[in-house]
């Protein structure tokens, strides 16, 4: 083969050669791209959606709790929090200085904070911002800064429920109060939804909802915010005047036992999270704090005496000289009242005659009493740290054990409770449960009612109740009395364990009530701890809260006077 031959075929050679390289390629490629197209379209596509996809969560807002009319005691509002990606903003120092200036915070410390959380993907900066205020923050455009939907729990009635209603904490669970005994009930369940989000994490395209937020359920107290408002007004009015430690009221409706109001002081603003640390003035001293209740007992001493058969309202006791030894112990009255019928026992609030009654008919009698009307037991409204207080059973009672039982001491109770025993005397003996949500028709319906008392029995204990208000039968709790409307009651002074034992000047003073006397519908039980000055009386201190507070009610719960004079009872029958 000649060298012009050999140099044309080696030239064709490497044409074809090219040509089939080519053709290889031209292949490789056609079959990579169908490849691509056919076996792994369902895996890169995954892919790239997780690149550009997201699952968003959809937050759902906590329930209202609202009082018995749907006054708005608890309500969620729309926020935003900011926060940022630590590794994607990095060590932008000019970044960060520009979102701290902004947000109100130190520059320093937000860049410390985001270097030492420089491994993780997620760090809050600021939580529960105003929508606006948050999008004006997101407007900067800062790489590695997002916004996250939220909700914020607002309490537009402050302190006046804050004991009862509680509060919940920044991630919106409840912390105290009805917000915590109902937190399950009150939260929602949050969604999720589907997104496509840029290199930045905005919010491209919305795709679809995977799971719909389900907000939680309402909350409907039994409560009358007017009546709250009124008797927390009332309240710590006295409390300051009186320079007290603190102070409790409840108003109870007698015909189903919802709590209308509930109060304590000191209270608390559950908007002041720095002030929240104190646990002190979180409790709801109503339900949670017990105390020795002193001469209200004496209603159920002589209910007892009543049952024995023994005793009747005009049965005589001698209480002269208004003072007995009992085992070493004295126990006195604070007169000398002399001979006093079983009624005027209770009028002028006589320790000497508890005493003789209990010694008569035993401690036992009275103990089965009082555990029938609910003290000693909680009162089952499920809430936090409710107390159910201590109603002793001694296997053998001494006599100062029996004489002091008979007029409050040695036992323990709380406001709730005492308010539930009293309860069963303006209702015709009948006792129920407490509840602290609205009863519908059908709780009604099935309310629990129990007789543990007979009717004539509680209806003679009633009318005796009624001489304590009544000044022209020698009450003691004038100051109790409200216009136009008959009042029954009990006032109680009692003095306070100390160091060594009672404190002789320091006490506790209590009214509990029951208006309009004639059929009353509502029990209000007033308690003032270690009040100073002066006055320390039931009478002269928690009296006055009652009549200011039992007066608003029956004018905002339209209740018809039952004391009218009788010109003006001429007039309006009258009519």
């Amino acid at each position: 083969m000649s060298n012009a031959r050999l140099a044309s075929f080696i030239e064709q050679w490497r044409l074809y050669l090219v040509l089939f390289v080519m053709f290889l390629c031209v292949v490789a490629i056609g079959w990579k791209v169908s490849a691509l197209h056919i076996v792994e379209r369902d895996f890169l596509q995954s892919q790239g959606d997780a690149r550009t996809i997201r699952t968003v969560p959809l937050v759902a807002n906590r329930g209202l709790i609202s009082d018995r009319n749907g006054e708005p005691l608890a309500v969620s509002s729309p926020v935003k929090s900011i926060w940022v990606n630590p590794q994607e903003i990095g060590s932008q120092h000019s970044a960060i200085e520009l979102l701290a200036t902004e947000l109100g915070l130190e520059p320093d410390s937000l860049l410390a904070s985001l270097e030492r959380n420089s491994h993780r993907e997620f760090l809050y900066i600021k939580r529960r911002l105003a929508p606006a205020e948050a999008e004006r923050i997101l407007a900067l455009d800062i790489d590695g800064v997002y916004g996250q939907q939220e909700y914020q729990r607002f309490y537009p009635q402050g302190e006046v429920a804050a004991h009862l209603v509680g509060f919940s904490n920044v991630d919106d669970i409840g912390q105290e109060g009805l917000e915590l005994s109902y937190d399950e009930w009150l939260r929602g369940v949050p969604g999720r939804r589907q997104v496509i989000k840029d290199r930045r994490g905005h919010i491209i395209e919305e795709l679809n909802t995977i799971q719909t937020a389900q907000p939680g359920k309402n909350l409907e107290l039994s409560i009358d915010f007017r009546l709250q408002n009124l008797a927390y007004k009332e309240l710590k009015e006295e409390f300051i005047t009186r320079r007290a430690k603190s102070a409790s009221i409840v108003v109870l409706d007698v015909d189903t036992g919802e709590v209308l109001a509930m109060a304590n002081q000191p209270s608390y603003n559950p908007h002041n999270r720095e002030k929240l640390n104190d646990f002190s003035i979180l409790r709801n001293r109503a339900i949670t704090d017990v105390f020795e209740p002193g001469s209200p007992i004496k209603a159920f001493t002589v209910t007892a005496a009543l049952e024995s058969g023994l005793y009747t309202p005009d049965t005589v006791i001698e209480t002269s000289p208004g003072w007995m030894m009992v085992n070493g112990k004295e126990v006195q009255d604070i007169l000398n009242y002399g001979t006093l019928d079983l009624t005027r026992v209770i009028t002028k609030s006589s320790n000497i005659g508890a005493t003789k009654i209990a010694f008569d008919i035993g401690a036992d009698a009275i103990r089965n009493v009082l555990e029938r009307v609910g003290m000693g037991q909680v009162s089952g409204t499920g809430f936090p740290g409710e107390q159910g207080g201590v109603l002793p059973n001694h296997r053998r009672w001494s006599r100062i054990e029996t004489a002091t039982f008979s007029f409050g001491y040695g036992l323990s109770t709380t406001a709730l409770q005492l308010a539930q025993a009293y309860s069963v005397i303006a209702d015709d003996g009948i006792k129920k449960p407490v509840s602290l949500l609205k009863l519908d028709d059908a709780s009604l319906q099935a309310l629990r009612r129990e007789q543990v008392i007979d009717k004539k029995i509680s209806n003679q204990v009633l009318a005796m109740l009624e001489t304590v208000v009544d000044p022209e039968r020698g009450g003691s709790a004038r100051d109790a009395r409200v216009p136009f409307y008959k009042v029954a009651g009990k006032t109680g002074t009692v003095h306070v364990v100390g160091k060594y034992g009672y404190e002789e000047n320091v006490h506790n003073s209590l009214f509990v009530g029951l208006v309009p006397a004639s059929d009353p519908k509502l029990v209000i039980v007033v308690i003032v701890y270690e009040p100073k000055g002066d006055e320390h009386y039931g009478g002269q201190v928690a009296a006055p809260v009652f009549s200011r507070v039992a007066s608003g009610a029956m004018r905002i719960l339209n209740i018809a006077p039952d004391n009218l004079p009788e010109d003006t009872s001429k007039e309006l029958s009258s009519l």
